[in-house]
């Protein structure tokens, strides 16, 4: 395969990062954290309005139809400027939920909404620090008529849980798992809002009294190919961050003059910018190949998609964590930018599992 984008592709990532740089920009950042704000609307809109927010879903249903790695340069691009959107929760989780597993008349209720922006949905799966990939979910679903019912239970951390108007939600439902489609405008439903660590990535306890729910036809298997999916989009938002960190620290050393010299010029900090772009380079490798996988090659997928996650937030971790070293005193304060980052990689690293539970995910899958 080739390791590279195609022109199309290309250009799709130039308007993105364009749009982004002109509309998301540090005290853009800044300000929203000052209003408290969890969601950048304005900016949300506008992507609805190019397409963005489309790119996966299907043109029958007001999408672009197009594949995993060109939703990829989306992710990369959004996790290169930091921005405070749930694109991730939204587009990447719900969206590819309810494609994957809704039906014709969940798809056509709901997927016209998130491709132009109107509707914003969240994947609510976690029950604390319980194991929700392997014990059933605590949150139940009890079967009223055909496929609607009602759940009860607590999901949170719950990412984007106050900005979404619904929520994909894993159940158990006769003792199996499985998604519950619920709309979170319902008397049964009760959100807490929780402290973040990433002031751009809100996240919130959301309690159901017996809302009223619709299954999907999904299962652990839907879950387990879903989360993998979710994994590659991941993989390209923190290498994206990765490589803005590696910018900011590149672009500060040139500037940072220290005893009549650049502070670019000393050995040290080459070899720390050095490794930085070392481990982009494989991350970056092992997510180019996962988006070409969760194409082309399914049985390919979790051994790909778990490499390209490990690689990918090992590569902002140490990117982000250097950056600070370099701005040196200032790369701690509020005024430098290299907080953002930060934020972000400690919130993508626990994500979707931590790293232990994609070493074991790629052990199990490369024998």
């Amino acid at each position: 395969m080739n390791f590279d984008l195609s022109d199309e592709q290309k250009m799709l990532a130039e308007q993105a990062r364009g749009l982004l740089a002109e509309r998301s920009p540090p005290a853009r950042l800044r300000q929203l954290i000052g209003e408290g704000a969890e969601l950048d609307a304005p900016l949300w809109r506008e992507l609805g309005e190019m397409g963005f927010l489309g790119a996966a879903i299907a043109e029958a249903h007001g999408g672009l139809g197009l594949t995993a790695l060109d939703l990829a340069v989306i992710s990369l691009e959004l996790g290169r400027a930091n921005a405070c959107l749930p694109f991730f929760s939204s587009v990447v989780l719900a969206g590819g939920a309810l494609s994957a597993c809704g039906s014709a008349a969940q798809q056509a209720a709901w997927l016209p909404g998130i491709a132009s922006g109107e509707k914003i949905g969240t994947f609510a799966y976690a029950e604390g620090p319980a194991d929700w990939r392997a014990a059933l979910p605590a949150t139940t679903f009890a079967a009223t008529s055909g496929n609607e019912g009602r759940i009860t239970g607590t999901k949170s951390p719950v990412a984007d849980g106050g900005v979404a108007g619904f929520a994909v939600v894993l159940v158990n439902a006769g003792g199996a798992q499985a998604f519950a489609l619920v709309d979170l405008d319902q008397p049964e439903v009760s959100r807490t809002r929780l402290d973040s660590f990433d002031q751009l990535r809100g996240h919130h306890a959301i309690s159901f009294a017996g809302a009223k729910a619709e299954l999907l036809a999904g299962d652990a298997d839907t879950l387990a190919r879903l989360l993998d999916q979710a994994a590659v989009q991941a993989a390209f938002e923190a290498v994206g961050g990765a490589q803005a960190c590696l910018t900011m620290a590149r672009e500060y050393a040139l500037d940072r003059q220290i005893f009549g010299r650049s502070l670019a010029s000393y050995q040290a900090i080459k070899h720390r910018l050095a490794d930085i772009a070392v481990a982009i380079e494989l991350a970056l490798s092992n997510a180019y190949y996962a988006g070409w996988a969760a194409q082309n090659a399914p049985d390919e997928l979790p051994a790909a998609a778990a490499a390209a996650r490990l690689t990918a937030l090992a590569a902002f971790k140490n990117a982000a964590r250097e950056n600070i070293q370099v701005h040196g005193g200032i790369g701690y304060t509020f005024e430098a930018n290299c907080h953002f980052y930060y934020r972000r990689e400690r919130t993508l690293a626990l994500s979707l599992g931590g790293r232990e539970v994609w070493a074991d995910r790629l052990i199990a899958h490369s024998a």
